[in-house]
């Protein structure tokens, strides 16, 4: 058992600095790409390939041999790590846990508001820069290719993604049959039939997009709750692997006592002061 947490830390370390290099490269990959979409995810791969390459690296050359330093800065990242993911994933559900979409009566799909999601959500999806991304990424996905061809029974009997019912088509509500004097949804008017345009700048579009994001950020906080149990565990047979290390390094086994002072018994100085006193006698 003495090296067996050394042992279980340099296979999952060399695990994970294999798999780190498929990230790295699927990086470069997105960095060469001339697709908006795929170039947008390329730096967030690049560092999270580096960073898990540095900590399976120093995992593995600190357990396999013995290498005090290097246990002790896996140790030290990891413990980053797993307090960053803790942040993340707490921050990620208090975002999350505004919108779902809004019922149409007659409609299985569900419209969306942009006032219904978090501030901190609304202010990074009304940045003009950000958005012009984000619009590039869904002409380029063709998104809206099946849906400008639907007729209006398909808009009955038919759901849409949350991208969809915000970016190809106006809101149910608008009328465009006659004069009303009511006052309509603004996105009414930013609404056009050209292919190019649609309601890619209506607000229901945006509001779209961070349903689509709140999904997806929300099931990601749900791994990170596995993910972060997992490297809890893997942590704690880290420490382990660090005192092995220690211990080799200062030349002591597992088994040997190392201690250099013992603490004497409560009647140790008068036992001593008692044999004293009778061999003075004899």
């Amino acid at each position: 058992m003495y090296r067996l947490s050394n042992t279980v830390i340099g296979f999952l370390n060399l695990f994970t600095l294999l798999a780190s290099i498929p990230i790295i490269g699927a990086g470069l990959w997105m960095a060469r790409s001339s697709t908006t979409c795929e170039s947008f995810l390329q730096t967030p791969l690049l560092v999270l390939g580096f960073v898990i390459l540095v900590i399976s690296l120093a995992g593995f050359i600190g357990a396999c041999f013995h290498v005090v330093w290097a246990l002790w800065i896996y140790l030290l990242v990891m413990l980053v790590v797993i307090g960053a993911l803790m942040a993340f994933t707490i921050f990620g559900f208090a975002v999350t846990s505004q919108g779902g979409g809004r019922v149409i009566n007659g409609r299985i799909y569900k419209e969306y508001k942009l006032e219904d999601y978090s501030p901190w959500l609304r202010k990074r999806i009304v940045d003009p820069e950000y958005w012009n991304t984000i619009k590039a990424c869904i002409l380029n996905s063709k998104t809206c290719a099946d849906v400008v061809n639907w007729t209006p029974i398909d808009y009955m009997q038919k759901d849409m993604s949350p991208v969809q019912s915000g970016c190809c088509k106006p809101p149910t509500s608008c009328d465009y049959n006659m004069v009303t004097t009511m006052v309509q949804d603004p996105d009414c008017n930013r609404w056009n039939n050209s292919p190019m345009l649609l309601c890619y700048e209506c607000e229901s579009c945006k509001a779209g997009v961070l349903e689509s994001v709140r999904r997806d950020w929300h099931k990601l906080s749900v791994l990170n709750i596995v993910i972060l149990l997992l490297l809890i565990c893997i942590y704690s047979i880290g420490c382990c692997a660090f005192r092995n290390a220690q211990r080799a390094e200062s030349g002591y086994p597992y088994e040997h006592n190392r201690m250099t002072k013992v603490r004497p018994r409560w009647d140790y100085h008068w036992r001593r002061w008692f044999h004293d006193q009778r061999e003075r006698l004899y």
